[in-house]
């Protein structure tokens, strides 16, 4: 069978891609992160074409860009490799893309990022800290003890939805709906059981524009919220974005799956990681300090985003290949963070690893995640609490994950918990 015509999962888990010409390379294929195998994938490209050009793909032409300091340079150089129009590969959008200040360069960037980032920012997580250590007691004393079930649905789902409905200060009662629009959000066209098309995506995310419309009507006027709806709908900066529907459905697309799908898949990663290292897993219980330093692993382990696109405004050399005006460039953290060139035992999972917070993870410049503290907070207190509790949540049957380049994700994880 040819190549570009696998589609069942053991034949691409089967597949050595040192049998693959690197000309038909094409990481934007989703079946390599549902079936695990694109680290190897990723590892030829490091070794062998770091600067890939994939000339075919579903989404057109593209560069890989798969190591270290490579990604840094494309990702702090902005005036050179636009972020304008689309961050992402791959994502049902059609003519439907409404855009958000990720997605934008400067000015307009930080126009609109500087107005919620205070949310998020250091001198309020001391506000969310409770909250969250609050939520996560009340989820980790409901789980049973020596019964089979779903971590993501029962943890890293409902605690992740839990602090955005938070951040938006949103109806706890529709919380769910949160989630369900940021899988929309980042949803291909065939996603195990969640298919949609973009007909069906657009509908979706405009119900989702009518009901925040509804609440910053609410909020306009009322500055004394700390939510993302209250600072928007108030600061003179942007008070005027419900008057361009598109732009606000945009960042809240954004707000929405930043806040979600990383901190939902690096706490069901963390908990994979550590059976899959179960000798870490051990010191973790030895030295349970390591927490912070863990969580940080835990994100470069996932990358639970595992590329962001650019657009080249000029030419370009980089490590002696010409990325040409206008060519769509990929930095493929999730293949950074393994590059052993840079980070010493790249394919290990190691919690007390020295500077474990310079990761690619949450980008570099000035599209760095802003939510990034939240993210490690939330993490951080999710297993202070866990370890004050089970000695071993311990996974039991098979992981199933998303089909998608763009969020690595664990849709089912099985676990069994061990009481301390």
């Amino acid at each position: 069978m040819e190549y570009a015509e696998i589609k069942d999962l053991e034949s691409w888990a089967e597949l050595n891609p040192y049998d693959v010409p690197l000309d038909k390379f094409d990481m934007s294929r989703p079946e390599l992160y549902e079936a695990n195998v694109h680290e190897t994938w990723f590892k030829r490209l490091r070794d062998e074409d770091p600067v890939h050009y994939c000339a075919e793909s579903k989404v057109g032409a593209f560069w890989s860009i798969t190591k270290f300091n490579d990604i840094k340079i494309i990702d702090t150089n902005h005036k050179i490799f636009s972020s304008d129009g689309a961050i992402a590969i791959g994502i049902v959008d059609g003519d439907f893309n409404p855009p958000n200040f990720i997605a934008m360069d400067q000015p307009e960037h930080d126009v609109q990022r500087k107005v919620v980032s205070p949310a998020a920012a250091p001198n309020n997580l001391s506000k969310l800290e409770s909250i969250i250590r609050e939520k996560a007691c009340l989820i980790l004393d409901d789980l049973p003890t020596g019964e089979t079930f779903d971590w993501v649905e029962k943890v890293s789902i409902e605690m992740t939805t839990y602090m955005l409905a938070i951040l938006f200060d949103f109806p706890m009662k529709d919380r769910r709906k949160l989630t369900h629009w940021s899988d929309v959000t980042t949803s291909v066209e065939a996603v195990g059981n969640f298919s949609i098309s973009a007909e069906e995506r657009e509908q979706e995310l405009m119900e989702c524009l009518a009901y925040f419309q509804q609440l910053w009507h609410e909020r306009a006027g009322n500055t004394e919220g700390f939510d993302f709806i209250t600072m928007l709908a108030n600061h003179p900066d942007t008070k005027d974005m419900i008057d361009d529907p598109m732009t606000f459905l945009g960042n809240l697309m954004l707000l929405i799956v930043g806040g979600n799908d990383t901190t939902r898949n690096s706490m069901s990663g963390g908990v994979l990681a550590l059976n899959d290292f179960p000798e870490q897993y051990k010191l973790l219980r030895e030295q349970p300090e390591l927490i912070p330093n863990m969580v940080s692993e835990i994100i470069r382990w996932q990358t639970p985003l595992p590329h962001m696109r650019r657009t080249a405004l000029e030419d370009f050399e980089l490590n002696g290949k010409l990325i040409k005006k206008g060519d769509q460039v990929i930095m493929w953290y999730v293949s950074g963070n393994r590059d052993d060139t840079v980070i010493d035992r790249a394919n290990e999972f190691v919690i007390n690893r020295p500077k474990a917070r310079q990761h690619l993870s949450f980008g570099f410049g000035i599209h760095r995640c802003m939510g990034n503290r939240v993210a490690e907070l939330q993490l951080k207190i999710m297993w202070e609490e866990i370890m004050k509790r089970f000695s071993y949540v311990e996974v039991i049957g098979d992981v199933e994950r998303l089909p998608s380049n763009f969020v690595l994700g664990i849709t089912s994880m099985p676990v069994k918990l061990h009481a301390v």
